[in-house]
């Protein structure tokens, strides 16, 4: 077993965001396509959003560093540093309201 400092995990993504035109980076950690359950590192600079995307089965959200907000439909959710959210079964987005890193935690609906 090899454990993953999210601290210093969180201090790369953040810098490969900036080096980014994106304004963005991802890490995987745990998981990929042959997986049930993944967990990413997402880092997001101040200002950009992931985009409106599906939800692709149970998901969660804890911000590592920084500040975000969660938008689905017409209710959004304002996270920082410690949080966890439960990201709602309905399309959404990520947007970071300061440089922010979150570590995502989903696992996928049976048959996909």
């Amino acid at each position: 077993m090899e454990a993953v400092s999210l601290t210093a995990l969180a201090d790369e993504q953040i810098a490969e965001a900036r080096t980014s035109s994106a304004g963005r980076s991802v890490h995987t950690i745990y998981g990929g396509r042959d997986k049930r359950m993944r967990q990413m590192v997402v880092a997001l600079l101040a200002g950009r959003t992931l985009g409106e995307h599906d939800n692709p089965g149970e998901a969660t959200l804890q911000v590592l560093t920084g500040r975000v907000r969660l938008d689905a439909g017409d209710d959004s959710w304002p996270a920082g540093a410690g949080d966890l959210l439960v990201v709602p079964q309905m399309r959404h987005d990520l947007a970071a309201i300061e440089d922010s890193v979150v570590l995502l935690s989903s696992v996928t609906t049976a048959g996909e």
